[in-house]
């Protein structure tokens, strides 16, 4: 692997990702940490849509949402998912797939604590993916839910953290003439040994 060198340097995929999320960081205008976040429904039609991730672990990768939620629900019932996250200034993408697992405890209330209070409320009153009448019926929740839980809304029942850890993970840089860079990380089960090679544009 004496090509993978440079921007695709190193041993451990997660610093690798880890290093390029610092990048974007600098010099994405927006949301740097967004992701493309793919499921299947019951039928296997995929679903996708931007998340924020907000955690690169050890061994994988941690985002947050409402368990009530649409895409809650096919992540459950697939146990399985992948997302993509392009960054425009830096030419560069990262694809992973893998296992779907909950993270439900004193993590998730501690993110959660880290939010907007007005966030923090904003999950208390919206029943996500669920029909709407109106914006004004929503923020007539959010004022109740203000009434009722305070200045220091606890952590709700409904709402946590998702952890993704991959099975696949590839880094794609732009190439001259679209002849692109793409290395592809592959194990058989998480904690089990890495195959890096590289792939064709």
């Amino acid at each position: 692997m004496t090509e993978r060198d440079g921007i695709f340097a190193g041993t451990d995929p997660f610093v690798i990702a880890g290093r390029w999320l610092a990048e974007a960081e600098q010099t994405e205008p927006n949301d740097p940490n967004a992701i493309a976040l793919a499921t299947v429904d019951p039928d296997g039609l995929p679903n996708a849509r931007m998340v924020l991730l907000k955690e690169i672990e050890a061994d994988s990768f941690v985002f947050y949402t409402n368990y009530e939620s649409a895409k809650a629900a096919e992540l459950e019932a697939a146990g399985k998912a992948a997302f993509v996250m392009h960054w425009k200034s830096l030419r560069r993408q990262l694809r992973v797939r893998g296992t779907i697992t909950r993270e439900n405890g004193p993590q998730a209330d501690e993110y959660y604590a880290s939010r907007s209070l007005k966030s923090r409320l904003g999950a208390w009153a919206s029943k996500q993916s669920q029909p709407l009448s109106s914006r004004t019926a929503l923020m007539a929740d959010v004022a109740k839910v203000t009434a009722k839980l305070g200045p220091n809304p606890p952590r709700p029942p409904f709402w946590g953290g998702y952890r993704l850890t991959p099975t696949e993970i590839e880094f794609w840089a732009d190439g001259a003439f679209r002849l692109h860079d793409r290395f592809r990380w592959q194990r058989n089960e998480p904690g089990s040994a890495w195959h890096v090679e590289r792939l064709n544009p």
